[in-house]
């Protein structure tokens, strides 16, 4: 990663474990210097002290993504300092159930996150770019942006969200010397997948997704991560005709079929 354009200083927003904590490990190990932002403190804490072991600066903040003042809180702590490169990797769905049935904080969580999140960090840190006239923002996002799946309404529709909000951007941006990607992710064998059960011993690690993103930053604006079955799915579903066939066809399949579900994909790819 090239530290003379995208440092000397990475903010990695979901940063302290899975692919958030691989991006950190390999930026670390390219001489940045980083700030990691993430809900829960602990987590934080032992990955900053694995990389300040390794040599690495390291601020940490811990926040709720959810919260309207959480861009205020992160600026405390990065307003001295020149963040070069953006990494918004927050925005894992826990909870499936019904739209109308479902507790409005839930959903409006995952909105918050996904779409006001990704969009206010990337005005703020991408407006100090652009006036420098350098930099980087990889927001990730996830297959489930090109299809709306029954059970995950609101997650869906703020993964498609980041998705044409980064093509925009990345338009805008790229004549005025900013690098803008979609990262795309499909099945990732995150702790956060692990916890709901999840046979992640199918998914991709964690390390190849960052590497890829980094690798491909400009490379703009959407980047599919290459684990076999992902852009063959992603054609598959992204089609406009008969999206009523489609949707019901190809929704995100319920966590106890996940397996299976990752098996087709596989047998698709190798047909």
């Amino acid at each position: 990663m090239n530290l003379e354009k995208y440092g000397p200083w990475a903010l990695v927003v979901g940063g302290s474990e899975g692919v958030g904590a691989a991006f950190a490990r390999l930026l670390a190990a390219d001489g940045f210097r980083l700030i990691l932002v993430a809900r829960k403190p602990e987590p934080l804490q032992e990955l900053a002290a694995e990389l300040r072991g390794r040599g690495a600066e390291v601020r940490v903040v811990s926040a709720d993504l959810a919260c309207p003042d959480v861009l205020a809180t992160v600026r405390a702590a990065t307003d001295d300092i020149e963040v070069g490169l953006l990494v918004y990797n927050a925005g894992a769905n826990n909870t499936r159930g019904l739209f109308v049935e479902l507790p409005e904080e839930v959903t409006q969580s995952v909105i918050a996150i996904n779409v006001l999140g990704q969009a206010n960090f990337a005005r703020h840190y991408g407006a100090l770019m652009v006036k420098r006239g350098q930099g980087g923002i990889i927001l990730t996002g996830s297959l489930g942006g090109y299809l709306g799946s029954p059970t995950l309404a609101a997650y869906t529709a703020a993964k498609s969200f980041s998705r044409i909000f980064t093509e925009a951007l990345w338009a805008e941006c790229a004549p005025l010397g900013v690098d803008v990607l979609h990262l795309n992710i499909g099945f990732t064998a995150t702790p956060a997948m692990a916890r709901l059960g999840m046979p992640v011993a199918l998914a991709e690690a964690p390390e190849t997704v960052a590497r890829e993103g980094l690798e491909n930053i400009a490379n703009g604006p959407v980047w599919i991560v290459s684990t076999p079955g992902n852009r063959e799915r992603a054609r598959l579903i992204s089609g406009s005709d008969n999206r009523a066939e489609t949707v019901r066809a190809h929704a995100i399949a319920p966590r106890d079929q996940t397996a299976q579900a990752a098996r087709d994909v596989k047998k698709l790819v190798e047909r």
